[in-house]
Parts: C-alpha cells; structure tokens; sequence
C-alpha cells in the first residue's frame, strides 16, 4: 500500500523521504516474518510512528525507520509463535514470483539465499532476536555496531547472536545457486519427471533426504506431515500430476503449469486462467532437489496472484490434469 495524500502534521519531502525506504522496509519485514501481508501491514503501520513524530529530533530517517519497523516486526514474531503452533497442517512462507520489489538486495550470494523459501522455514526456529540480527547483518550488511543501536544491545551481543544463528541455519542447509535459464531447465526436468506416470525418474531427479510439504492453511487440502525421502516424495508427487476429475473440480479446471522462480528458487506456478493456485518452489541442494515446498494455501497468494498478472509469463509448459 503506497502513501498518495499528505495528512496535516506530514510534508510531502516526508511522505519521499519514507516512499524512498519503503521497498527497503519492506524486504526487511518479509524476511522477519515470512508473511507479505504481515510485512506490508507493519510497514505501513511504521508510516504512521514516521507521521506522528517529531522529524526535527530525527537525524538519520533510514535509522530510525528501520528500527521502529524492526521492533515492530520484534512484537509481532512473539505472537507469530503462539499462531504457528495452532496453524492447520505445515506452515510455509507467502512465495514472492521473479521480480518483486519485496525480495530486496540480491547483490551477494547471503543476501539472496535470506530470501529462500527453505532459508526462511528455517528461520521459524531462531528467536526473534537472532533472525533480526541475522537479517540484518547477512541481508542488509549491517555492521554489529549499527545493528546493536537499532536493536538496544552490545555490539558483543550481536556478534554473538548473529554467530549462533548463522550456526543454525548452516548445518541444514546447502547452498546451490542458479540462474533464470538454469532454473527453467530444473522445472521441465522435474515435470517431464512429475508426468511420466513413473516414479524412478523423480527418484532420481531427488536427494535420498527430500523433504516433500505442503501449505494448505486449512483451506486446500494437503498433508499434516511432511513427505521424507525420495521414494516417499517421488509417490506423492506421482499421485499429484495424476489426472483426476476430483482436482480440476477442486481448483475450478485444468490448470496451466508454468515455469518461474520464487524467492529466488526454481518454482512451477499453476495457474487457472488467469488465477494463480499454487507455487511449488523446488530447493536444490547437493546431488538434486532437497525440498519441494509447495504453497496453495489462498491466503498467502495474493501478493503472488498480483505479480503474476503484472508479468508476461508466456506459454505455459503443460496443462494438467
């Protein structure tokens, strides 16, 4: 949601100066929440702390922006917990399509692994605390000084915060990096797979420790628990891309399967018509797909649903069922 008018007691220069960090802001709060809807609402609600305030006493806007909204989004990861803890079935992170303003920096390696789909499901099991400090510093290049201003502790503390995090996330987690081309080639190989009506070619497109969840918020039906190990996934997504009259009823007709990335993954976006209903993100790791993360809960696809009809996305690569 974007600022249009200036209220009394707010000067246009100050509705540009925040309208300039917004998309910065933004990209922080996803991270820290892994809700776009979430995000979008503590930024705005951080426009209005700017709108309130005395701007005179503020001497850097960026600073103190980023440290209304980072506590902000604090308070809100404490109330997160006890909603993720009654959340129908597995919870996944909204999926962010090639392109949105909200993925952020993508200049290093660690910035655009933050943004990952897996990166951010493991992030559910830092304290707040630490995934502030290892946003921060990993995805925004924060120094610990500045980090321990905004966040009211030592610069000791942050150094030590962030170590313990980064250790956390590093023992699950291996990176693989690819491009736009290379991504598309992942996805057409995964769906050649997916549509063979075998399991043996998904086999061994997989790692033997793939994780196979699915997000349906209690809405869409999908599965508790999570899929383990590439025999069990590979039955899964078999039975998936299984035509049947009970799916297209499900979603309202045969969907189009695209070829995309998401939060900077491999992903195949399925969509009806013009409406978008699921986003499967394909994590690689070493020797092959290490998580397929699949997102069809309709709450957590409108940000995605919106992109999705801004873009030209071309033909799709299939229509299933």
């Amino acid at each position: 949601m974007s600022v249009r008018s200036v209220d009394d007691g707010i000067q246009p220069d100050d509705v540009d100066v925040f309208e300039s960090l917004r998309p910065r802001l933004g990209a922080i709060a996803y991270r820290l929440l892994g809700s776009a809807a979430e995000a979008e609402d503590l930024v705005q609600e951080t426009f209005l702390r700017w709108q309130a305030a005395d701007r005179d006493q503020v001497r850097v806007p960026a600073a103190w922006l980023t440290r209304v909204l980072t506590n902000l989004c604090l308070t809100h990861l404490q109330s997160a917990r006890a909603r993720r803890e009654v959340y129908v079935g597995q919870w996944l992170p909204e999926p962010l399509l090639e392109g949105d303003p909200m993925l952020g920096p993508a200049d290093t390696v660690e910035q655009r692994e933050s943004v990952s789909t897996a990166v951010l499901v493991l992030m559910e099991r830092l304290t707040p605390t630490e995934r502030a400090v290892y946003v921060l510093r990993e995805a925004f290049s924060y120094s610990h000084a500045e980090i321990a201003e905004l966040l009211d502790v030592t610069e000791a503390s942050s150094q030590q915060v962030f170590h313990r995090a980064k250790q956390h996330l590093a023992r699950e987690r291996v990176r693989t990096e690819v491009d736009r081309a290379a991504a598309r080639q992942v996805v057409e190989e995964f769906l050649a797979a997916a549509t063979s009506g075998r399991t043996e070619p998904l086999v061994a497109l997989l790692t033997s420790d793939v994780q196979g969840v699915g997000d349906g918020g209690g809405t869409i039906p999908a599965r508790a628990k999570a899929f383990v190990g590439a025999q069990a996934v590979a039955q899964f997504l078999r039975g998936l891309f299984r035509p049947a009259d009970s799916k297209r009823a499900l979603i309202g007709g045969s969907p189009d399967v695209y070829a995309w990335t998401a939060n900077g993954n491999p992903a195949v976006v399925v969509a009806v018509g013009d409406r978008l209903v699921g986003v499967m993100a394909l994590e690689l790791g070493d020797g092959g797909i290490s998580a397929v993360l699949t997102q069809v809960n309709p709450d957590k696809l409108g940000r995605a649903q919106r992109q999705w009809a801004a873009s030209d996305h071309g033909d799709a690569l299939l229509t299933a069922w």
